[in-house]
């Protein structure tokens, strides 16, 4: 991998037009992409695996259940708590020590099983300790992009990472399924430890160059305890009072937590009632959505990344297409003309994250990213909790088809905000961020 990047900026508009996958040819970011790649597969293989093996273990669907809460639970109590520690210390060796803790963790469940000595409380423990380290990776990575990656390429670096995530997300799943047909799935959990292990290698050799802010809290003067409650205050102030863009980013991003993890939660249920279709078909249409979403954030990583009016305009008009997809879908009845459509929504929806990344890193004094990050997550957790309740009741009691049309509201609800949005004046470039990373000439305080 080359560490230089002025070939990057050479050459005509077919250059220009690949400069964002030239970032994988840098040696920072092609390790960290790698490292994401083979992490994500090993999440999913997890997702599979793990609730696989305590169904397996107990026979109960309520104790299988009980994991499902128990790794959704950490980002909901504890995300701020975590912003205000994670801005106190380097994002390389957090993101080590996160892989590392994991594969140990996860090495512990079969190791344990094999000794005889797995209880399940102990697979309880292990699962939430596990969920409580997991919460901490995605916002410290967040804020690790900017730190390696020059500011007019991070849409580039943001959807790629993202594309990771897709990619895990149709890839672990069909291994995790193979590997427990072929060696159970106690075994499928040592290959998901060495995942977590493998990216922690890849993470090693990575430079990152950070400076720490005399104003922010990443003193290492502070104990554990001290000034905790003024950090996670001064967090607070930035997103709800101070920066009034972040704030309105916070307010789309809620509503489309909402609509998108309601669209999710209710495919299943579109798919048997409405559809009249099985289990493979159903894989079919997750597939569907996650080939949309990895072609729309590989397609994100090509185009010029302009300013924040036309990043929000991008935002406001794939949601709008995803929201007339949903409420298209409600009256389809042909399981392949629903795939289509599916593709369509997973590629309009994956838009927006790699986006409202991009914009939060620019705007975000580098010592407040961690806890502007973990509170995105955490309102992003709690409004998706609310859309699938909200939605699973509404499918229950007016139907599927009508609560498609809900969400299509929702999802052109958020189209509409994030269109008067890039109208506005109070989302005017804030230069926070300097231009860091590998691809930076000026020496950093603290390289990693």
């Amino acid at each position: 991998m080359s560490d230089d990047s002025h070939a990057m900026e050479e050459g005509g508009p077919t250059r220009k037009w690949l400069r964002g996958w030239d970032l994988l040819k840098t040696r920072d970011f092609g390790f960290l992409f790698a490292g994401q790649m083979i992490s994500q597969i090993g999440d999913s293989l997890n997702k599979v695996a793990l609730l696989w093996f305590v169904y397996e273990l107990t026979g109960s669907a309520l104790k299988m259940t009980v994991v499902g809460l128990l790794q959704t639970l950490p980002p909901l109590l504890f995300g701020p708590l975590i912003g205000v520690y994670l801005d106190r210390f380097r994002k390389k060796p957090v993101m080590i020590a996160v892989d590392l803790l994991r594969t140990l963790m996860i090495l512990l469940i079969p190791l344990l099983y094999l000794m005889g000595a797995l209880t399940l409380d102990r697979l309880y423990i292990l699962v939430f300790i596990t969920a409580i380290v997991s919460t901490i990776f995605g916002p410290a990575l967040a804020s690790a992009v900017p730190l390696i990656a020059p500011k007019d390429r991070l849409t580039a670096a943001n959807a790629l990472m993202q594309s990771t995530t897709n990619v895990g997300l149709l890839v672990g799943p069909a291994v995790g399924g193979i590997g427990i047909a072929l060696m159970g799935a106690q075994n499928v959990l040592y290959l998901d430890a060495a995942t977590f292990l493998l990216s922690a290698l890849c993470l090693m050799p990575i430079r990152i160059h950070e400076t720490f802010d005399h104003a922010g809290s990443t003193s290492k003067s502070k104990g554990w305890t001290e000034g905790v409650a003024q950090d996670l205050l001064a967090g607070f102030r930035f997103v709800f009072v101070e920066q009034k863009t972040v704030l309105l980013l916070m307010v789309t991003a809620t509503l489309y937590s909402v609509g998108v993890s309601a669209f999710v939660f209710l495919l299943p249920v579109f798919a048997k009632d409405v559809l009249a279709v099985g289990p493979v078909q159903l894989g079919w249409l997750w597939s569907s959505l996650g080939v949309g979403m990895l072609l729309a954030s590989l397609g994100l990583a090509s185009i010029t990344q302009g300013d924040v009016s036309r990043r929000l305009r991008i935002i406001s008009g794939s949601l709008a297409i995803g929201g007339l997809a949903v409420g298209v879908l409600g009256f389809l009845q042909a399981p392949l003309a629903a795939g289509v459509v599916i593709a369509v929504i997973g590629g309009s929806t994956a838009m927006f994250t790699p986006l409202v990344w991009t914009m939060l890193q620019e705007l975000t004094p580098t010592h407040l990213l961690g806890r502007v990050f973990t509170s995105f997550a955490t309102g992003g957790m709690a409004s998706s909790m609310a859309g699938m309740a909200g939605f699973g009741w509404a499918a229950d009691t007016i139907g599927p088809g009508a609560s498609l049309g809900g969400i299509s509201i929702i999802l052109l609800a958020t189209a509409a905000a994030a269109g008067l949005f890039s109208r506005s004046k109070v989302h005017a470039p804030v230069p926070t961020l300097p231009t860091s990373g590998a691809f930076s000439a000026q020496p950093a305080a603290v390289h990693s």
